[in-house]
């Protein structure tokens, strides 16, 4: 079967930088199952396993606009210390922010003295990445699974809805 929009994709994969930097890879663990064309990937490694099938193994880069996004300087700011007051604060840490446009998440990318430097964007935003992928098996969604948005484990997804 080959891989369509609602298809159930089992894969293996490793992601790395510019740099040949390993930024994560599944090939040591379980790999990861998603439901194909709804948002799981970012779009240009969707769009590079469309019409594989399993056993297809490829390399695909990916351009910021089509990964993770271009870095936006307006999203890094700096605040006081004080608003992270009664916490043990270190570079790295990621917290949830409440913006104009509702919850985002930053993180932490310096502490001068007094002031902390905040980031918004994603930690892979600006990135050129290269993707190395082994489809495992590719099957189609139940009912069951389109419903709920995501794949289940066999007997169920184990939860309520």
């Amino acid at each position: 079967m080959k891989i369509t929009k609602d298809a159930v994709v089992k894969m293996h994969f490793s992601v790395m930088d510019d740099e040949q930097n390993t930024i994560d890879n599944t090939y040591d663990g379980e790999p990861l199952e998603i439901i194909s064309g709804h948002g799981y990937l970012v779009p240009g490694l969707e769009a590079a396993i469309a019409d594989k099938k399993a056993g297809d193994t490829f390399s695909v880069t990916i351009e910021p606009e089509q990964g993770y996004g271009e870095r936006h300087d307006n999203l890094t700011q700096v605040v006081e210390k004080s608003m992270f007051e009664g916490m043990d604060i270190d570079v790295g840490m990621q917290f949830r922010a409440t913006t104009d446009e509702g919850e985002h998440t930053v993180i932490i990318i310096g502490i001068e003295g007094d002031e902390v430097v905040i980031d918004g964007n994603h930690p892979l935003s600006g990135l050129t990445l290269t993707f190395d992928v082994e489809i495992v098996d590719v099957r189609e969604a139940t009912a069951e699974e389109l419903e709920h948005g995501h794949v289940h484990a066999e007997g169920g997804c184990g939860h309520d809805h």
